[in-house]
């Protein structure tokens, strides 16, 4: 037996030793009064483990006995049981399809190395003590969300967010009565969806502080969700975006978000106006409600009833009205803590209200988009906090304030494409010390102006500037040589007409943007520039001279309407592979068209037209697999369309060769381009007959001129079965035969909808455009060429009748059928064609009388009827009467308004009887011819010596005749020569 001695001796060493065992496990971060996890809960994690997928081996560190240790695994310090099992991967996964059968893990490891994907284990039942489990951000491939987890009664923490988990949420998670954080958030664009079919299971979460459903789909459950939602009280942040709500009940009985803090609704589908209760919850800090398909104005709010609000974004919805009522809302605060308002991309209107002023915390006020009007409220100076002010694309009108230039903390100013005048000074910009971001646009042209002193150098140092329809010039801006991080340049119509200097282009290696187009800057290009990948310069309309420039990484290339000579570079290839679009048009490029443009494999875009290119059309081209847009015309080319045109572009949409030299026959390969939208061959030598289209190529043709060519025979009747045409132009041509009835069946032209896709992709960079004759001239049309419907037939043999069935056509906009050998009558419907503005029957042999319905056809501005056979009376009304006379010359039997010739009486000329009516009695006929010509020489008789034998007889009558000449005479040379005197002088005081 140990003495009591002994012991107390042995004690030191019992106490090193046990302290040896416990320093390793301290090493390992467990503390000295834990033990390891219970056996149980170490094979349930196991168990999860094995039915996990982890291609990169993310939890290898699951070994060993004590699992306290394992990534993601916490425990309880006392008693060693798992509390929480966080799992979220550190990546965003996406949504990756991993089937067994398909591609080896190795692929998923590839694509992302650390998501996981699999089955959840049942076994996570064993973990009884857990009370925080987030598994989001992973790739569970639409596998259901387990329903066991709704038997985890100790969770606090559940977030499954964005972890591809699909189908139907299950209802046993109302189950989890402790549970204070839900986030089921998923990516609404998955290929998977999650949703719910009743949100009842909800109010058994009655401990919830935190729900986020965010892409969760609630439409059948979506039933009063406010009232569903509203037993949750100890709610305090509630987000629901894009959910496919579509009710948003005007009142709800009781408001119980008593502690409802955060209130988000986003992206739904509510198609009504805002309700009263949302502003009565009394506790909210952040409202959020954007794009969620909200119409009318804001309700009417209690003045400070929204006093605690920190954030209001309103913003992408259809609301009206003015502010007011939110301003209301917002006024009359002892302290406003407002620190954003976003009511962008709305239709509110009015002005400003001042007291926006008074929110002092304020850091963010969007409110562009929209039609606000008036001037800029000066107490926007005091927002002292403001870190972005944006009122662009507004109608905002008077001078900008010399207070914006209090505002010290500002990083983003927009001002951009409103009817600002006066001046901008230094004193606008002096203080704007952390100024990044500067936009500013005048619709009103000059009328707004820069002015600067020379030498002046700004303290701020800007990412980007735009500033367009100004006068900023005429020098070019030095002080922008200091701005060093600038990677978007816009200097767009800023009446600039100096020497772009050379210090310009050493900015072009950072710049992403560089747009000085619209103004008139001289000098020459430089030949080579490097800029960041991925930049979009725009140089148009200016007078930029030198040859084409070999600028790599530039994705868009505009130099239209400049001075740029000589041949397009063998190797553009080589220097430019990284074009998307190219717009050369409008300058003097003069040699053939290389092949090396072909081998640019990006390029969507290519406009070279009005240039003085020549040689043939295709040769040596490559296929351009992205090509959309090719416009050649108004050059020199030659030779044949090649019949492997499709081939060669097979994604062309929009094909312009028109005005040069092509000749040959159509072929019909070229009209089976599946995807030509736009094909216009117009001012060319192509002669032959227009072959057939596809059934396919016909339905996606949107527009077709042929016009000035040589093509002879029939006017294809399979043009009728189109879907989309609405510009044909098939004038100055040999074409014969009658115009085919069915015409009347062309859909394109009953609808007043865009029917073409229209090149108009890099916004404003790219227009294209195509030459119609409408209102008796060329007319060239831009962004209007979807609307137009048009059809011009004129200068060919055409014969026969005009089809009635053509007034089927509704929408119709011109009809043009001059210079051909039309006969019969005018259609006495063609009134039908209410919208038709241009109509031109003239020189053909048409007969009978004008439709009097034709009077009704309120948008006709430009009629010609000359030249045919036509009789009868002009139709009456204001309508008529506004033509020009020459509107109805070369018709001997048309009388009335605005002709000289009288219809009340019958004459020669006027109301000539038709073919079918009664003749009258020859004898009496020449009777009545008889007295009238008598009548005349009677008249003529009479008047003359009434006149002038008085003046022979009585000689002082004959004098004071002549004087009475002589002073007319006097006073129209003195009225004359002073005319004359007055436009010289007006003319000497302009030069």
């Amino acid at each position: 037996m140990v003495t009591m001695k002994t012991f107390f001796l042995l004690l030191p060493l019992l106490s090193l030793h046990l302290l040896s065992q416990l320093l390793p496990l301290k090493a390992n971060g467990i503390s000295s009064n834990t033990t390891n996890c219970p056996v149980k809960e170490r094979r349930a994690l196991l168990k999860l483990k094995a039915g996990l997928k982890d291609p990169s081996g993310w939890l290898s560190s699951w070994t060993g006995r004590d699992c306290c240790e394992w990534v993601g695994v916490s425990c309880d310090n006392d008693t060693g049981h798992v509390v929480k099992l966080d799992l979220r991967s550190p990546d965003i996964c996406g949504d990756i399809v991993d089937d067994d059968d398909g591609a080896p893990e190795s692929a998923l490891e590839d694509y992302k190395p650390m998501c996981l994907s699999g089955q959840v284990s049942p076994f996570l039942l064993a973990l009884k003590y857990l009370t925080y489990l987030d598994l989001s951000h992973n790739n569970f491939q639409g596998n259901p969300i387990p329903s066991f987890i709704g038997s985890l009664k100790t969770l606090t923490y559940l977030n499954l967010s964005q972890a591809s988990f699909g189908g139907l949420v299950p209802p046993q998670l109302g189950n989890l009565s402790n549970l204070r954080y839900l986030d089921l958030n998923f990516d609404i664009n998955s290929r998977q969806e999650l949703r719910v079919s009743d949100l009842n299971w909800l109010s058994g979460l009655f401990s919830l502080n935190y729900l986020n459903l965010e892409g969760v789909n609630l439409r059948k459950g979506s039933a009063r969700w406010p009232e569903k939602l509203n037993m949750l009280s100890s709610l305090t942040e509630l987000h629901l975006p894009g959910c496919q709500l579509s009710e948003f009940p005007e009142s709800v009985s009781f408001v119980n978000f008593t502690s409802l803090s955060v209130l988000d609704l986003s992206f739904n589908n509510f198609n009504s106006t805002m309700p009263q209760w949302v502003f009565n919850i009394t506790t909210l800090l952040e409202l959020t409600l954007i794009h969620s398909e909200l119409k009318g104005s804001i309700p009417a709010v209690a003045e400070g009833a929204l006093c605690k609000l920190r954030k209001i974004i309103f913003s992408l919805n259809s609301l009206t009205g003015n502010i007011s009522e939110l301003a209301v809302g917002l006024s009359g605060c002892n302290n406003s803590n407002l620190e954003e308002l976003d009511l962008s991309t709305n239709e509110f209107n009015g002005p400003l209200p001042d007291s926006l002023g008074l929110h002092r915390c304020l850091r963010v006020l969007r409110l562009y988009r929209n039609s606000f009007w008036g001037p800029i409220p000066s107490t926007l100076g005091n927002l002292s906090r403001l870190v972005e002010l944006d009122l662009s694309f507004n109608n905002m009108n008077g001078t900008i304030p010399e207070s914006i230039g209090q505002l010290s903390k500002l990083t983003t100013l927009g001002l951009y494409s409103n009817s600002w005048e006066g001046l901008v000074t230094e004193s606008h910009l002096r203080n704007l010390k952390e100024l990044e971001i500067l936009k500013i646009s005048s619709y009103r042209g000059s009328s707004l102006k820069f002015r600067s002193t020379h030498g002046w150098v700004p303290e701020f140092n800007l990412s980007l500037i735009a500033i367009e329809n100004c006068q900023l010039g005429p020098e070019f801006p030095k002080w922008l040589k200091n701005q060093k991080k600038l990677s978007s340049m816009t200097l767009s119509g800023a009446a600039i007409s100096g020497t772009v200097p050379d210090w310009l282009w050493k900015l072009s290696q950072p710049l992403q943007i560089l747009d000085l187009s619209e103004n008139q800057m001289v000098g020459k290009l430089p030949r080579f520039l490097e800029f960041d990948f991925g930049a979009i310069v725009n140089l148009a309309s200016n007078r930029l001279e030198g040859s084409f420039p070999l600028w790599s990484d530039v994705i868009a290339l505009s130099l239209r309407n400049n001075l740029i000579s000589g041949p397009i570079p063998a190797n553009v290839n080589r220097h430019m592979s990284a074009l998307v679009l190219l717009d050369v048009s409008n300058n003097s490029l003069t040699g053939d068209l290389p092949s090396s443009v072909s081998r640019l494999e990006n390029l969507i875009f290519l406009d070279l037209s009005n240039n003085a290119l020549s040689g043939d059309i295709y040769a040596g081209w490559n296929i351009m697999p992205g090509l959309t847009i090719l416009d050649l015309s108004k050059n020199n080319f030659s030779g044949h369309i090649p019949c492997q045109m499709c081939s060669l572009l097979p994604s062309l949409e929009w094909l312009k060769l028109s005005t040069n030299n092509i000749s040959g026959e159509l072929a019909s390969c070229l009209l089976n381009c599946t995807r030509l939208h736009t094909l216009d061959l117009g001012e060319n030598r192509l002669h032959g007959v227009i072959p057939q289209w596809t059934e396919k190529s016909l339905n996606t043709l949107s527009e077709l001129i042929l016009r000035s060519n040589s093509l002879s025979g029939r006017i294809p009747e399979q043009l009728c079965n189109s879907l989309n045409l609405h510009v044909l132009d098939l004038a100055n041509n040999n074409l014969f035969g009658p115009i085919p009835r069915c015409f009347g069946n062309m859909s394109g032209m009953k609808s007043l909808e865009p029917h073409s896709w229209s090149p108009r992709s890099y916004k404003s960079f790219y227009f294209g455009s195509i030459e119609l004759n409408m209102k008796g001239r060329l007319m060239e049309y831009f962004k209007l060429i979807p609307l137009v419907n048009m059809i011009d037939l004129s200068r060919n043999n055409l014969s026969g009748e005009i089809p009635p069935e053509i007034s089927n056509l509704s929408t119709l906009k011109a009809l043009i059928l001059s210079n051909n050998r039309l006969t019969g009558n005018i259609p006495s419907n063609i009134s039908e064609l209410k919208q038709l503005e241009t109509l031109d029957l003239s020189f053909n042999h048409l007969s009978g009388q004008i439709p009097p319905g034709m009077s009704s056809m309120t948008f006709l501005n430009s009629l010609n009827l000359s030249y045919n056979n036509l009789n009868g009376e002009i139709p009456g009304g204001t309508q008529f009467t506004t033509f020009y006379p020459s509107s109805f010359e070369g018709n001997l039997g048309l009388c009335g308004l605005p002709l000289l010739r009288n219809c009340s009486a019958p004459g020669p000329n006027c109301s000539a009887p038709g073919p079918n009516a009664p003749n009258h009695d020859d004898e009496e006929d020449d009777y009545g011819e008889l007295w009238f010509y008598a009548s005349i020489v009677l008249g003529f008789l009479v008047g003359f010596w009434s006149v002038c034998g008085t003046l022979v007889i009585k000689r002082s009558w004959r004098q004071a005749y002549f004087r009475f000449a002589d002073k007319i005479k006097e006073k129209l040379y003195l009225t004359v020569q002073l005319k004359i005197a007055r436009l010289r002088r007006n003319w000497e005081n302009r030069t």
